[in-house]
């Protein structure tokens, strides 16, 4: 969903005030549908935000909304760019605003009382988005523009939003029967509800926790310790020790926990999220979400969801992503046997007795890291400074593209965690960056990038305005919070997804900042996790937490040669989710055991014994929370692609990651253009011809293909 900033004519609202009495009151008494107000062009009232407006708020944009698109339709005139695609792009305002905080709130401050209002507002909004789609008066001017003859005078870009519209409502069922709209719109609220209750579901399970004992806390690095005491005295445990069950907490510990049993017992808690049975149990939710899918699918004229739902990626059809990803996961697979063998040897010799489990990959892959190439993460973390990376960030993106961060006070936010910063490139206001960095209750886990506002130029210039958000613990007042190097790596992708939306310059909101592909829009972001490991940020911004020192150049000349090492293990826990995501959504109209149909999908693939997916089914959020990664978790395999023959552009220049004739080609043909232009066409002219795989699998350490 695009964030704009809201512009109402005022014979729209008094449509809308006139057809709905209560609104009137609404308007003056509810802060979620004001116009946002203070600096930079308006910023989010969050300090006015009460779970109470929520319903009344989306209410009350909704109507609005609708009485845009009456307006639209009613219009006597000839349908044109500016009277219907304009008129569109200039439409639901309010309720883009209504909506950012309403997902804010249902991403990082779920309450229980939230959550009743989502399960009546999300199945009413996605009601409201068929009446739009749906709309036949409404399509018959987007298709008399899009069939007219002066389409060719248009821009560029007005081109490339008029296609994006006609398409999109194409594929939403504008051309199909009233019957048949009826059952698509009936689909898609029904899945509304589904994706909520899978999503509810999921955050319930993740937060819960386990209690360590003594015996448990044997071993621990301190710092780990102290997390667990922070998040038990988070939860009211004083003098306790949990790991929460998120991401964030397991990982760590089983990283570093030397007790065997205590890794079993917090692995076993944590992959089996939402497969548990009782209230919080995904798998029935997620059996009538892929039936329902494929019946939708079928009413849109489509084989699968998959087929679908990659008809306007950037792989176009679900063989095109599946042969990308058969071509890396026999290389993945064998370089997981080596890894496996070698953390086995050292089971063996420390006389082990037993044979590598899931819950042991982790805490023996630093043993063999440390065998191979010396190099023990621990001693990695007291450079890995949150506060210092963040500032890391800041002069790269400076060095790239310009920008300066400077920390502002009296914004609103809605968490005192949040910190906001002004953007500016050469002295000119570019957009505003918040940074909410630490878990708590109500939060869904992992990390993640917010548009509240993108740019445009249509009405008004408008500016970004961007959010990251992670789940790192807090430590006590006054010390620092120190992260591990791939929490670093993470940190670094969802700030480029941030520098993307503030990069945009176009015109149309529609197109602008990270509106584009799924299977694109993580190239940019994955890119930026390269200036992490440049000298340039290590020597600066890598500083140890009680000297100040910088990180050693022999210990970056270890990390740099352990650059590939666990890449068997990355690759197979990501491969094994987005080939079962696929494989779920290629599967047809029949009815799916999810739990059996992983296992044996997996089997079928030869998934290692000793890895478990990355995503297992019933805690798929990415594509069971929402249509967003439904058949597109390939996403990532596919930028990466992207990533790592970009990468090369860099790595062979003369100033390396810093080189600016590179750096400014990057801007102008990938950063700035959003979706204004085709993606493929972005990349060909930023490399000068289309991705080749070879730098992907050099990068993995994989054997390369002939002619890639």
């Amino acid at each position: 969903m695009q964030r704009r900033t809201f512009l109402a004519s005022a014979a729209v609202t008094g449509a809308v005030v006139a057809a709905h009495p209560g609104l009137a009151l609404a308007q003056s008494a509810n802060p979620l549908i004001q116009t946002w107000a203070g600096p930079f062009g308006g910023v989010p009232a969050f300090d006015k935000v009460k779970v109470a407006d929520f319903k009344p708020a989306l209410e009350a944009a909704m109507a609005r909304n609708l009485a845009e698109i009456d307006a639209i339709t009613a219009n006597k005139a000839a349908p044109t760019f500016e009277n219907t695609i304009g008129a569109l792009e200039d439409a639901g305002r309010m309720l883009n605003d209504v909506q950012t905080y309403y997902g804010i709130w249902g991403s990082n401050m779920s309450t229980p009382d939230f959550q009743k209002v989502e399960e009546e507002m999300d199945p009413a909004l996605s009601a409201h988005y068929d009446k739009i789609n749906q709309n036949a008066a409404l399509f018959a001017r987007i298709q008399a523009v899009y069939d007219s003859p002066d389409k060719a005078k248009l821009t560029p870009e007005q081109q490339r939003v008029l296609w994006i519209y006609y398409t999109n409502f194409v594929r939403s069922g504008a051309k199909l029967s009233p019957e048949a709209k009826a059952r698509v719109g009936a689909i898609n609220t029904e899945l509304a509800g589904l994706y909520t209750k899978f999503s509810q579901n999921l955050l319930a399970d993740e937060n819960t926790w386990i209690e360590l004992s003594e015996a448990d806390l044997a071993g621990l690095p301190e710092g780990l310790k102290a997390a667990a005491a922070s998040n038990a005295a988070t939860r009211k445990l004083l003098g306790k020790h949990v790991i929460v069950n998120t991401r964030s907490s397991v990982d760590p510990f089983l990283t570093e926990s030397p007790v065997r049993a205590a890794r079993e017992k917090i692995w076993r808690a944590f992959v089996n999220r939402g497969d548990n049975g009782g209230a919080t149990d995904n798998n029935a939710i997620i059996r009538k979400i892929l039936k329902l899918r494929v019946e939708r699918a079928k009413l849109l004229g489509y084989k699968t969801h998959a087929h679908w739902r990659l008809e306007n990626a950037m792989a176009k059809t679900p063989e095109n992503a599946m042969a990308l990803m058969e071509a890396v996961w026999k290389p993945a697979i064998a370089q997981v046997a080596i890894d496996v063998a070698d953390m086995q040897a050292i089971i063996d010799k420390e006389g082990g007795g037993f044979k590598l489990e899931p819950w042991d990959y982790r805490f023996y892959a630093e043993k063999v890291r440390k065998a191979k190439y010396d190099l023990d993460m621990n001693e990695v973390k007291p450079y890995l400074q949150l506060d210092k990376l963040r500032e890391g960030m800041f002069w790269a993106s400076g060095q790239l593209y310009g920008f300066e961060f400077k920390k502002l006070e009296g914004i609103p936010v809605f968490h005192q965690d949040v910190t906001v910063y002004e953007v500016t490139r050469g002295g000119k206001h570019v957009g505003l960056w918040y940074f909410d960095p630490y878990a708590r209750p109500g939060k869904r886990s992992g990390a993640w990038m917010n548009a509240y506002r993108t740019q445009e130029r249509f009405k008004r210039e408008t500016t970004t305005i961007v959010s990251n958000n992670s789940n790192f613990i807090k430590g006590k007042p006054g010390e620092p919070v120190l992260i591990s190097w791939d929490d670093a790596v993470t940190l670094f992708h969802e700030f480029g997804h941030a520098i993307h939306g503030l990069n945009a310059n176009a015109t149309y909101p529609s197109v602008s900042g990270t509106a584009v592909a799924r299977d694109y829009v993580e190239f940019p972001s994955q890119l930026n996790e390269h200036w992490l490991s440049t000298p340039q940020v290590l020597n600066q911004f890598a500083l140890h937490y009680q000297t100040g020192k910088p990180i050693p150049a022999d210990l970056v000349k270890k990390i740099e040669a352990a650059g590939k090492f666990g890449q068997g293990f990355g690759t197979t826990e990501y491969l094994a989710s987005a080939l079962i995501d696929m494989k779920l959504h290629l599967a047809g109209d029949v009815d799916i055991d999810p739990d059996a149909f992983e296992r044996e999908e997996l089997t079928k693939l030869n998934m290692p014994k000793e890895i478990v997916m990355r995503h297992r089914t019933p805690q798929f959020g990415h594509v069971f929370s929402g249509d967003g990664y439904s058949a597109g978790y390939y996403s990532y395999l596919w930028s990466d692609t992207l990533t790592a023959d970009a990468a090369d552009a860099f790595a062979e220049a003369p100033g390396g990651f810093y080189d600016k004739a590179v750096a400014k080609r990057l801007y102008e043909d990938i950063m700035a253009k959003g979706n204004t232009i085709d993606p493929v066409e972005q990349f060909r002219a930023f490399r000068g011809r289309d991705v080749k795989i070879g730098a992907l699998m050099r990068k993995r350490g994989f054997p390369v293909p002939p002619g890639a």
